[in-house]
This record gives structure tokens, sequence and C-alpha cells, in this order.
């Protein structure tokens, strides 16, 4: 690699990366000394490194290749290490999904992670194999508020002493787990909640409790620093649990690391108390990396963030090889053939995210839960197309990547749909429809898992009215108190009738199994159940679409299907 092109690479770092972490990533400056290693032996700095929402991207963004590779750059410099995750790790990938997280643990092992929390898709295979993973895991999982029948079910919180120093680490994970991942994987035989997250609180003081005792137990322990490893977000969704609810509600807090919401802020905050606390968030799929450093000289702590959002991985633009490229390598090797298959093709870019917009940090702008974009279209008509129902709706939550021009292989059906959900055909009335639609466009124009794609129809959101649903002790829906911000829904080219019975075609994990909270086709018949949604994908790329798909879904905004209103007032000049 030239010497221009690496001056063309370093730009793709947001932040500052240290020279001797630069020394360690470029083959060409590796063999570079460091000044520093004398004095390291008798002052050592301890520097935690912070992942988060990996799900499963081992080889994107920085890859683990490049996590390991900085934190050997760390250690040779005489820095102390310490590596925590803070969840959303094993799932994502098909590497997460047909191994049901083994490949993740055992590749995190291999990284020696010292400490994670779970976050909500943690528990997407069932909690059983999530707490065998915790046994397969030779590193601690802690969370303050996960419990079965009140009683706490993981450590709220482990200390790790540095050479005298120690440090605690909080674990927090978001209550409306109980509705972003199968709700059943937390009841038992006769369908009662056996597991909570404290969400039956809907003021959240619960949890405040809950953080606030994990910490003041920790400083009594001795604890010279506290770090909360949370997995709560941003989303307006997620109050009164976000990450603002939890800093304004508690004391003691050195940093915050937060999670489930992908993004890269980095917040400075005032606490309970009126101290200063830093959010701090490292976007998803290894695309960010936290870093916080406690001096040996004054023993003040310093977050920091580095951000790749460059398309080709740093592993592969630099040719990384070290102690992960083996275990990653041995991982992958087994699932290669398979993945590679060819489905079909496509001509146009099919999108998660924004094709132009982009955050402070150069990092695209998720627009599928919270509009209409060309894969919604795609993946509502195919569950269309395979029940021959009236209409079909996915949730913009369980669309999990953009496919990209050319071919599509089995492995981008797989990383659209990781999840593997059941196809369902319900009978369900207008009524049921339209709260369905309400409940899913609450928080537009903010995100929310539950935003409903949609074939067969068409909607309006009128976002200059509030949001009056309702949500029940467990953060599922209860009713809308108030006048629709959903309205004028077409299905085809009839207006909706709210007393008629139409069928409805979409995951099991929305119309059975309550995700996302959609209680309101509670009781209705299942006429039909057809293969998984990521099989169905399939089926309709090979089967109208004759493997291609074509300029009809060019428009990255999709066809129109789903129209926000921002002033349902109609002004007329004077």
């Amino acid at each position: 690699m030239g010497i221009e092109m690496k001056k063309t690479v370093l730009t793709f770092i947001k932040r500052r990366l240290s020279f001797i972490m630069i020394a360690a990533l470029m083959p060409g400056l590796s063999s570079m000394s460091f000044a520093a290693e004398t004095e390291a032996e008798t002052k050592q700095d301890i520097v935690i490194l912070v992942t988060s929402d990996v799900h499963c991207g081992i080889d994107q963004g920085f890859g683990y290749e490049g996590l390991e590779q900085i934190r050997e750059a760390l250690q040779k410099n005489g820095d102390y290490t310490i590596l925590v995750d803070d969840g959303d790790s094993i799932q994502g990938e098909p590497i997460g999904m047909i191994t049901r997280g083994e490949s993740m643990i055992d590749l995190m092992n291999a990284m020696d992670y010292d400490v994670a929390i779970p976050g909500n898709h943690e528990f997407d295979y069932g909690m059983d194999t999530f707490l065998n993973l915790t046994k397969r895991a030779d590193f601690p999982y802690i969370s303050c508020n996960l419990n079965k029948e009140g009683d706490t079910l993981l450590p709220p919180y482990v200390i790790k002493d540095v050479n005298g120093t120690k440090i605690a680490f909080v674990g927090v994970t978001t209550p409306k787990t109980l509705s972003t991942t199968m709700p059943k994987n937390f009841q038992d035989k006769e369908g009662n909640y056996i597991y909570g997250f404290l969400q039956e609180d809907e003021t959240g003081e619960k949890l405040y409790e809950a953080v606030q005792s994990a910490v003041d137990d920790a400083r009594e322990e001795g604890a010279d620093y506290v770090i909360v490893m949370a997995h709560l977000g941003n989303e307006a969704e997620c109050e009164p649990w976000t990450y603002k609810d939890v800093i304004a509600n508690v004391s003691g807090i050195d940093i915050l690391i937060d999670g489930h919401s992908h993004d890269t802020d980095q917040v400075t905050m005032i606490d309970e108390a009126g101290d200063e606390v830093v959010r701090m968030a490292v976007g998803t799929k290894l695309n960010g990396i936290g870093l916080i450093r406690i001096s040996s000289e004054d023993g003040s702590i310093t977050p920091d963030f580095y951000s790749w959002t460059n398309d080709v991985s740093l592993p592969e633009l630099f040719g990384l090889e070290n102690d992960m490229t083996g275990p990653i390598e041995e991982e992958k090797d087994g699932l290669e053939s398979e993945l590679q298959r060819v489905i079909g093709k496509t001509v146009i870019d099919l999108v998660i995210n924004d094709p132009e917009a982009v955050d402070e940090n150069g990092v695209p702008i998720r627009i599928v839960r919270r509009a209409e974009t060309n894969l919604g279209d795609l993946v509502t008509d195919a569950f269309l197309y395979a029940s021959g129902a009236d209409i079909a709706f996915a949730n913009g939550g369980g669309i999990r990547a953009d496919i990209t021009e050319g071919n599509i292989t089995y492995e981008d059906i797989l990383k659209v749909y990781p999840f593997s959900n059941t196809i369902c055909v319900i009978e369900a009335t207008g009524q049921q429809i339209l709260d369905a639609l309400e409940w899913g466009a609450r928080a537009v124009p903010e995100e929310c898992g539950g935003f409903l794609q949609a074939a067969g129809m068409t909607y309006e959101i009128h976002t200059d009215i509030e949001s009056s649903c309702v949500a029940d002790e467990n953060g599922m829906f209860a009713g809308v108190k108030g006048e629709y911000r959903v309205q004028n829904v077409m299905i085809g080219d009839e207006p909706l009738d709210s007393a008629k019975t139409y069928t409805l075609a979409s995951q099991n994990y929305t119309v059975v199994e309550n995700g996302e909270g959609f209680t309101m086709f509670d009781g209705c018949d299942v006429v039909q159940e057809i293969p998984l949604d990521n099989q169905v994908l399939i089926q309709y790329l090979t089967g109208p679409l004759e493997g291609v798909v074509s300029d009809e879904y060019a428009d990255p905004y999709g066809q129109g299907r789903i129209v926000a209103v921002e002033d349902s007032v109609e002004k007329t000049e004077e």
C-alpha cells in the first residue's frame, strides 16, 4: 500500500488514533519503537475498550482483528487494557443464527473479553440458550435488573482490581426487552411472565433504584470508579428507561456506556447530585470503539471514541493478521459455501438506511424504523405473494441489513432476516389493523422497532398529532386514548372499514407472539402458516421476480405506501 493510499485511508478515522495505534495498524510502520516502554514499567494507565451492538459483525468496521491490534498497541505502550461489551453481540448475522450464538461466545472468549451485559437480542434464541451461553463464556455477564420472579438472575456488578485501582462495572438491560424479542422467551409453559426487567413500573423508579443500589454497593465495596454498562438507547419509545432518564435519576456514576440505539452520540449530562456524567455510545457492527483512559498520574478518567466509516473493513484494507485471524477463519469456514450461494440479483440498492444522510460521525441514518423504504416494500410484497392475504406487515426493527446492487446471496437474505420468524396469516378487523398502524407509528419522526412497512395498502401518518397510544405495565399496547395520527388508510382501492374482517400476513413475532407490544391481535384466528420470513423472500425472488429485483423498487424511499403529513390543518391564502 502506497503512502498516498495510507493518507487517504486515515481520513476515514473520524477522531484521533494515536501514533502508537496507527503504527500498529499499518504494516509498513509496525516495526517502529516505542519510547514510552521504559516509563510504562513504573506507570501504567488503565484503558477500557468498549464494543456494543456488534450483531455478529466480526469482520466489519474495525473487526475483531482491528480491535485486537489496537489492544496490542495499547499494551505495547504500557497501558493495562480491559475489554467490555455492551450487549447485542450474538445475533444479527448468519454466524450467530446458525450456531445460536455459540460461535460468537467462542470468539469473545478468544478476544479475552472481561465483562459483558445482555442486550435485548441476547434472548432471541430463548432464555435457556442464553443462560447456557453465559456458562460457555469465560467472562461474566452482569445485569442489575434482569430478574426471575423478583430475584436478580445475574450479578448486578463486578469489580476489576488493577494494581490496587478498583473499577466497578454495573450492568443494566432495557426493560423494552420484554417486547422487542419473543415475549414467550420470558414466560412459563402457562404463559405467565416469570422473567422481567423491572418493566412493570411505568415511572422508571424501580429501574433507577436498582441501578443506584448497584452503584452504592460497588462504592461500599471499595470501587474507585463506577462505570455503568447500559443497553438502554436514546429512542423515544424507550422512555422512561433511556440513558437520559437513568443519568438524571442516579448519582455516583463516572461514565455511562450506552447501546441499543446504534448511535454514536457522546453526551455530557448532569446527574441527580448535580455532577457531570458522560454518556458514551459506539455505534454498531464494530464501526466504533470506545476508549476510557484512567490516568496513572492524576487519576483522571477520560472517554474517547474512534470510528471507522470506510465501506471496506479495517482488517481487509490493511491485510491484518494477528491472534484473532485463526479463530475467525475457523468459525467462518464451515459456513462459507452455503452462505455464498447466489439466489438472484438486484439492479438497485435496497436500503434500510438513508442513501444520502449521515450523522455527525459519518454513520448512515437508519430510516426503516420511521419511514417507508424500498426494501420494506420488497419484503412485504414477498409476504403478500406467499400468503395471498389482503395485506401484509413487516416491522422495521426486524429488517436488519441493506442489499446492495449486484448478486444476492443466501448470506444477504439471512442478514436481512436473521431471526427466522414464521409467516402467519390471521383474520383481523379493520379496527385492529388501524390500532396496529397507530402503535407502529407512535414515535414518528423518531425510530420505533415496531414501525410497520406494508403491502396491499397505503396510509398517512399525521406527525403534528401527538401519539395517544397507551402501554400496559409490560410495555404492550393497551389502547388509544385520543385522536389517531394514522389516517386515510386504504386497503387496495377501498377505504379501511373498521368493522370488516381482513386477512393479514406478518411474522408470528408480531401478530401472534406480541413482539414490539402488538397485543391488539390477541384472539385472532390464525388461518395459515407458511415458511420462514427469509425463505419467503427467497421464494419471491426466484418466483414472480424471476431472480431479478428491477427498477420498480428503484426509489429508496419506496412507492408511496406510507406518507408523513406534517400539518393536518389545511391552510388557505387570505
